[in-house]
């Protein structure tokens, strides 16, 4: 059995995951071998040993470390998620450590899976996942994208 990559968990089991940066074949053979076939990294270069496992899809969202994400990288990543989930394949989602900008994205999938405000779903991931999302720019950005959501008409979401 592999190892678990540092800082691993589920958030939505068998759907989307989060963890810190992975360093080993053995983290990126141990996504696999949990379902996992998208991982979507969010630091400025790709992980190290990243191509040591060609069942793993590479999504690359370079974002500036200690910074939210855009509003388009965001619904990027949403995007990936719900292509992922619809063919029944898992994601996960890193960063350097596993926290702030991993925190961000999964606090904004909450908001837009489970119909909760940006605060519940920042306190949510929090509870899950200890020492997420670092800044108040990162808190802003889930409750900007809460507003975005909610201001969203028809045409712009689709309702599932």
């Amino acid at each position: 059995m592999s190892h678990a990559p540092p800082n691993f968990s589920w958030v939505e089991p068998h759907k989307l995951a989060g963890l810190a940066c992975p360093s080993e074949a053995q983290h990126y053979k141990f996504l696999v071998e949990n379902g996992i076939r998208h991982l979507v990294c969010l630091l400025e270069s790709k992980p190290p040993k990243c191509d040591t496992c060609p069942e793993l899809i590479l999504h690359h969202i370079s974002i500036v470390d200690f910074t939210p994400p855009s509003l388009p990288q965001i619904l990027r990543f949403l995007s990936i998620v719900e292509e992922a989930n619809a063919k029944g394949e898992a994601v996960a989602v890193h960063c350097m450590h596993g926290h702030g900008r991993t925190g961000t994205m999964l606090a904004c999938y909450l908001v837009k899976t489970r119909h909760i405000s940006g605060l519940e779903a920042i306190k949510e991931i929090r509870r899950l996942r200890k020492g997420s999302i670092e800044t108040n720019e990162q808190e802003k950005a889930v409750i900007e994208f809460h507003k975005y959501i909610q201001n969203c008409s028809q045409n712009c979401c689709q309702k599932h």
